[in-house]
């Protein structure tokens, strides 16, 4: 990645290109979310989007730090937690209401057991409550929750990053590795409440924020051992997919990605070595050039994220489910497209109204 001070108009892409596929892949009749990450590796949109969120954090922390000093960049994420908390209830409110219309029109039954609006229903004042204090979590907003808990550690993560990258992951292995007990002596152990453990994917967070503070140097990327590791980041590239593809051929237990198996990890690591090699080489960085309107979905993240919840419930209740094979193929494929362009036109809209520049150097500074 871009290791200059500021954003990286690459991470930007990255960050589209991510929040485009994860409404995509929360819409069931979708044709193009068979072609995403998850049907070729154990891992899927979900790691990438917490890695780049770790890396943005830094790259916002950083920038704050060096601009308007320490306190100030403590209580940026103090902000922005609240950011987050507050989109999270926004997402919970709209899935629930969500579910409250298509159940009212007897429209798309199996998305409204999926936005927990029966359960709701049934006892509205103790749901409120679980969902306000995060014990659960209606569908879509469930990946927002760790974040909450993720921006208030980045003022003490960063610091102890850039003192020592070996401390900082030694520490955030060790929770990962402690997860599943820690889960549970927080009640949190339960896939229906809990869709990702905090204290396993924190290892994806602290990895972003180690790429941003103590990036791979240019100069061992020359050497041979570096040139070792992209082969090596090929064939384990390659060995996965086959996995997935032909051994792996039933879904895995929600269990090992809610706690981040290590084999996800793995698949991760080696796709993001060889994610990095195009990006050095510049590649990243002409595609984003070339499609700015994905780059705007990226810096424009959070919104794009709860508005995107909307846009595959509506999608998914307007697309006819009846059409099989080719015809099939068409249908999801006409959804996917729309979706794409209600995402597009949402973060064009919200980057007029903020009244920012669509296009801005690689290296502005800013945060998403």
């Amino acid at each position: 990645m871009d290791t200059r001070r500021g954003r990286s108009i690459e991470v930007d892409f990255f960050r589209g290109v991510v929040l485009i596929v994860i409404v995509l892949d929360h819409i069931p009749g979708s044709t193009l979310s068979h072609l995403m990450l998850h049907t070729y590796a154990l891992c899927d949109s979900a790691e990438v989007f917490v890695f780049l969120g770790g890396y943005a954090s830094a790259a916002a922390y950083t920038a704050v730090l060096a601009g308007r000093g320490e306190s100030a960049a403590k209580m940026r994420f103090v902000w922005r937690c609240w950011e987050i908390y507050r989109a999270y209830l926004l997402t919970a409110v709209l899935t629930l209401l969500s579910g409250a219309v298509l159940a009212q029109l007897h429209l798309n039954p199996p998305m409204v057991d999926l936005s927990g609006w029966q359960p709701f229903v049934v006892q509205p004042l103790r749901a409120a409550f679980d969902i306000a204090v995060l014990r659960r979590q209606p569908y879509l907003s469930s990946v927002l929750p760790m974040y909450v808990v993720f921006a208030l550690c980045v003022p003490f993560v960063v610091p102890l990053a850039r003192r020592s990258s070996l401390a900082a992951l030694g520490l955030s292995v060790s929770i990962w590795a402690l997860a599943r007990p820690l889960a549970g002596l927080f009640s949190i152990d339960d896939v229906a409440d809990w869709a990702f453990n905090p204290f396993a994917w924190q290892l994806m967070f602290v990895l972003g924020i180690l790429c941003r503070v103590q990036p791979v140097s240019e100069r061992f990327h020359a050497t041979r051992t570096a040139r070792w590791f992209t082969r090596a980041a090929v064939v384990a590239v390659l060995a996965f997919a086959i996995v997935k593809l032909f051994v792996l051929t039933q879904p895995l237990p929600g269990v090992l990605k809610q706690n981040l198996s290590v084999e996800r990890v793995i698949n991760f690591v080696v796709i993001a070595w060889l994610a990095a090699q195009f990006v050095r080489q510049g590649h990243v960085a002409r595609l984003a050039e070339r499609l700015p309107a994905v780059v705007t979905v990226g810096r424009t993240g959070l919104v794009c994220f709860v508005a995107g919840t909307l846009v595959s419930l509506i999608v998914d209740t307007a697309t006819p489910h009846t059409f099989h094979g080719f015809r099939g193929t068409l249908v999801g494929l006409g959804g996917d497209l729309v979706a794409i362009g209600l995402v597009l036109m949402i973060a064009r809209g919200w980057n007029d109204w903020k009244g920012q520049p669509q296009r801005t150097a690689a290296n502005g500074a800013g945060y998403g």
